[in-house]
């Protein structure tokens, strides 16, 4: 069985269950910016997410590790989104990406509603990143981030409030926020 015809099963037969999702609603306004992101994941014996680092001069979520994407534009839907955002930032062409689907919306309390959009990339596929929207790239293997006993769960205090958040260290790269909570939505919708 290949990557793609694996996770189109896990896909279909996660989606068609009850799983609890977790994400920032309390802290959400009622207004929220409909944005997708590419979960993108590549197809070798190891199988890794590809994540970027944003560069420490971005207006928002600056130096921190993200999925590529952004916001749906007029007209688009999340996959066309995603596409587009993973061809800006990584130099992803879509006619490489095999999709496999979208997953469920995680609401930010900085205001959007994320929709991941899970792919498959071929093992080799050349990334051409924009230095404006991109510090660095890695790739972080599934069965690692995956898995719940590397999540870490973790307390802060924003705009007064106590949040809590999923963390998850990767060889020098940390993972949290917005991105560990798709990521941690993800595995309990999957059952890799």
């Amino acid at each position: 069985m290949t990557l793609t015809q694996r996770l189109r099963r896990l896909h279909e037969e996660g989606h068609a269950r009850e799983v609890e999702q977790r994400d920032e609603s309390d802290f959400a306004g009622a207004e929220l910016r409909p944005a997708a992101v590419l979960a993108a994941i590549t197809e070798r014996e190891r199988p890794g997410f590809l994540l970027i680092h944003r560069p420490s001069n971005m207006r928002s979520h600056p130096g921190q590790v993200a999925f590529p994407g952004g916001k749906i534009d007029p007209g688009e839907d999340a996959v066309e989104a995603a596409l587009r955002e993973a061809h800006e930032e990584l130099g992803i062409p879509a006619s490489d990406v095999t999709v496999i689907g979208t997953s469920d919306v995680y609401r930010t309390g900085s205001g959007y509603a994320i929709t991941p959009v899970i792919a498959v990339v071929p093992p080799d596929i050349e990334l051409s990143p924009s230095p404006t929207e991109v510090a660095a790239w890695f790739e972080a293997p599934v069965d690692f981030v995956f898995d719940p006993g590397n999540h870490t769960l973790h307390s802060g205090f924003w705009q007064g409030q106590e949040r809590r958040y999923t963390e998850i260290l990767w060889q020098e790269h940390r993972i949290w926020g917005v991105t560990a909570g798709i990521i941690s939505n993800l595995a309990r919708r999957i059952a890799w």
